[in-house]
C-alpha cells in the first residue's frame, strides 16, 4: 500500500488538556470482563468451524481462570453445552451469554470501547458504541455492528451505552497507555469508506474528542501483508507498563516486509512520551511466513491479549520465535502469567487473538 507522507509524527503541540472525568484505559488495568463473539456455520468459519472453536474454548478456558467472560453468538444453547464440556462448574459461573445475529467473530473491532470514570464508578464511565462498517465496507456488518445494543439491552453492560454512529473506529485500530495517548496508523484511519471526507488533523480531533484523549500517535509504516483491516495498531505495536511499546520487528533482509518495518522501527525511535522521553521498545520476532492457498497470511505476535493477571499470547507452530515472543512478552508483564495458544486457525482468516477479544472495565 502506497504510504502518505505526513509533516507530523504525532499529535500538533497544543497546550495541555485539563483532565476529564473520564479517560481511555490501558488494557492491564483491572478489567471487569472479556467478550466473545463465538463462530458458527454461518461465518466465514465454516470450512474450519470445528479448529476455531476449539481456539475459542482455550480462550474460553484462560480467560475464565482469571476473570468473567461474556459471550455472543445466535445460539446460545450450542454454546453453552460446549463450553459445559470442557469448563469446571466453577468456571461456568463466570460466564454469561447474550443471544444475538452475527456476521463474524472479530469482537475487538465490533465491541464497544470503554470510557474509564477516573474514581472507576460504574455509573459514570461509558461504552462508546462506534459504527463497525466491516472495515471499511470491505464485509458483512450490519449484525455484528448492533452486537452491543443488544448486549446493553440484556442489562449485561456495567456502563451506559452511548451511540456514536456517527463515526467508524475499530477497537483494533487504536491502542492506549491510559496516560492520555492514543497510538493509531494513517493506513487504517485514513483507508477508504472509513470517515471520508474527514482529513487526518480532523480524525484526530474526533479521536481526542470522543476518547478523552490529550495527544494521538500516527505511525505510517508496518502494515502486514495479508492484513485485511489496513494495517491495525494491534498487529503491529502495543502499548505496555512503564512507557514500553512492544512492536514486531523483522529481521530477514530477504522478507518482502523488511523495508517497511525498518521504518517502523525507525519511526518508534523517534517517539518521545508527552514528557519529552524516548520509549522502551521491546521487539518481537517475526514468524515465518504463512500461507493460505497462495495468500500470505498475517501471522503476529503483537496480537496477545492482556487480562486480569496473565497475558495471553498467540503462537503459531514455530517453536523457536514462538518462545522467543512468550519470553519478550513476559517481560513487559514480569507479574503476570503467560498463555500461549496456538492462533494457527485464527490467522487463516487473518486475525489472532486480540482481534477475537473486548475487554471492559
Amino acid at each position: 500500500m502506497q504510504k502518505t507522507n505526513f509533516r507530523f509524527i504525532f499529535a500538533h503541540k497544543t497546550e495541555r488538556m485539563q483532565p476529564t472525568e473520564r479517560y481511555f484505559p490501558a488494557e492491564w488495568e483491572q478489567q471487569s470482563l472479556i467478550q466473545l463473539t463465538w463462530p458458527h456455520a454461518d461465518t466465514d468459519w465454516a470450512y474450519c468451524l470445528n479448529e476455531i472453536t476449539n481456539t475459542f474454548l482455550d480462550l474460553s478456558e484462560a480467560i475464565t481462570r482469571y476473570e468473567r467472560l461474556l459471550i455472543a453468538g445466535p445460539d446460545t444453547d450450542s454454546i453453552r453445552q460446549q463450553l459445559q464440556a470442557r469448563l469446571s462448574p466453577e468456571a461456568m459461573l463466570r460466564v454469561s451469554f447474550c443471544q444475538c445475529p452475527t456476521d463474524d467473530t472479530w469482537a475487538r473491532d465490533h465491541g464497544a470501547l470503554t470510557l474509564l470514570s477516573r474514581d472507576r464508578r460504574p455509573e459514570k464511565s461509558a461504552l462508546l458504541d462506534f459504527r463497525f462498517n466491516g472495515w471499511g465496507e470491505k464485509f458483512p456488518s450490519r449484525n455484528d455492528n448492533a452486537i452491543s445494543r443488544h448486549i446493553a439491552k440484556a442489562g449485561l453492560f456495567a456502563s451506559p451505552l452511548e451511540s456514536h454512529d456517527d463515526f467508524v473506529l475499530e477497537g483494533g485500530s487504536v491502542e492506549s497507555d491510559g496516560k492520555g495517548t492514543i497510538f493509531t496508523t494513517s493506513q487504517c484511519l485514513l483507508a477508504p469508506h472509513r470517515n471520508q471526507p474527514l482529513t487526518a488533523i480532523e480524525i484526530e480531533a474526533e479521536l481526542k474528542k470522543r476518547l478523552c484523549a490529550e495527544r494521538v500517535v500516527w505511525l505510517h509504516h508496518g502494515t502486514l501483508i495479508g492484513d485485511d483491516t489496513d494495517g491495525h495498531i494491534d498487529t503491529i505495536v502495543r502499548c505496555a507498563p512503564d512507557d514500553a511499546l512492544i512492536y514486531i520487528k523483522c529481521t530477514d533482509t530477504s522478507d518482502e516486509q523488511y523495508d517497511d518495518f525498518a521504518a517502523l522501527e525507525k519511526e518508534l525511535h523517534a517517539l518521545r512520551t508527552s514528557d519529552g522521553r524516548p520509549y522502551r521498545l521491546i521487539p518481537l520476532p517475526m514468524p515465518k511466513a504463512m500461507y493460505e492457498g497462495d495468500y500470505r497470511l498475517p501471522a503476529t505476535y503483537a496480537n496477545f491479549v492482556v487480562i486480569n493477571g496473565a497475558v495471553i499470547v498467540p503462537t503459531y507452530g514455530q517453536p523457536e520465535t514462538d518462545s522467543l515472543a512468550a519470553r519478550a512478552i513476559g517481560s513487559a508483564f514480569p507479574q503476570r502469567d503467560i498463555i500461549c495458544i496456538d492462533a494457527s486457525t485464527v490467522v487463516r482468516q487473518h486475525g489472532s487473538l486480540h482481534c477475537l477479544t473486548m475487554q471492559y472495565y
